[in-house]
């Protein structure tokens, strides 16, 4: 690859910016000060420096972040806060896109990345990649429901979810639950309550697939995954 084309694309700027840079001697690979942005290297085996920090290459960018409610699950938006309003500029060159979708005012686990593949696996029906939430529920939760979430229940459309596991974890007035469900359809824990006479107040999604949510992360913060967290994330394919 071209040097000017791998600072490029690690944000070190336009390919005339990164000329200016190697006119200051701000770039060395192996070494030496770079004099062409024309020359080729090679991402994995040369060593190359920008201001003295060593460049890793990558192609692919992987998040983690605790989505903060009033945010909504897009890219650009004229009228709200975007998911990626909340990225550093380095994060935001790489061009990353929510992985799903959360409601604006859900909070929680949300995936972003520009890697379409993943994307794609993570959300595929085929797949069946579980999706944990919490949920605060204004009505009581009771076995009755429990039972007819895993057999599955009516949307006001007419459409049949398939079956979700309801776990009650305080039942009152106003009861706690968790909720694990294989598929994401618009609004869909919220309208999966209506279905029994019930609604929700707060949502959080805890997981998906083998990925959990980092409880150490603030609302509105992220951190790039571990590698274990991907190679997890990547075996369901």
């Amino acid at each position: 690859m071209r040097l000017d084309k791998l600072l490029s694309n690690m944000g070190y700027g336009s390919r005339k910016e990164v000329k200016i840079l190697l006119k200051s001697k701000a770039v060395e690979v192996n070494g030496v000060f770079a004099k062409d942005v024309s020359m080729h290297v090679d991402s994995t085996a040369d060593q190359i420096i920008v201001f003295g920090e060593k460049v890793i290459y990558t192609e692919f960018i992987y998040l983690m972040m605790n989505k903060p409610p009033g945010v909504i699950s897009a890219t650009e938006d004229k009228y709200d806060q975007t998911v990626i309003d909340l990225l550093d500029p380095l994060a935001q060159h790489f061009k990353p896109f929510p992985v799903g979708r959360l409601d604006k005012d859900t909070e929680g686990l949300l995936i972003l990345t520009n890697n379409g593949h993943l994307s794609h696996q993570l959300l595929s029906p085929k797949k069946h990649v579980p999706k944990l939430y919490f949920a605060v529920i204004e009505g009581k939760v009771t076995e009755d429901d429990v039972k007819k979430f895993k057999e599955g229940v009516t949307l006001e459309d007419g459409y049949f979810t398939k079956p979700g596991e309801l776990t009650i974890l305080l039942s009152g007035e106003v009861s706690e639950i968790e909720l694990t469900i294989m598929e994401g359809k618009f609004h869909q824990v919220k309208r999966m309550f209506e279905s029994v006479g019930k609604k929700v107040t707060y949502l959080k999604r805890m997981s998906m697939g083998s990925l959990r949510l980092d409880e150490t992360l603030e609302l509105g913060d992220y951190r790039h995954l571990t590698e274990e967290e991907l190679e997890a994330l990547q075996k369901k394919e």
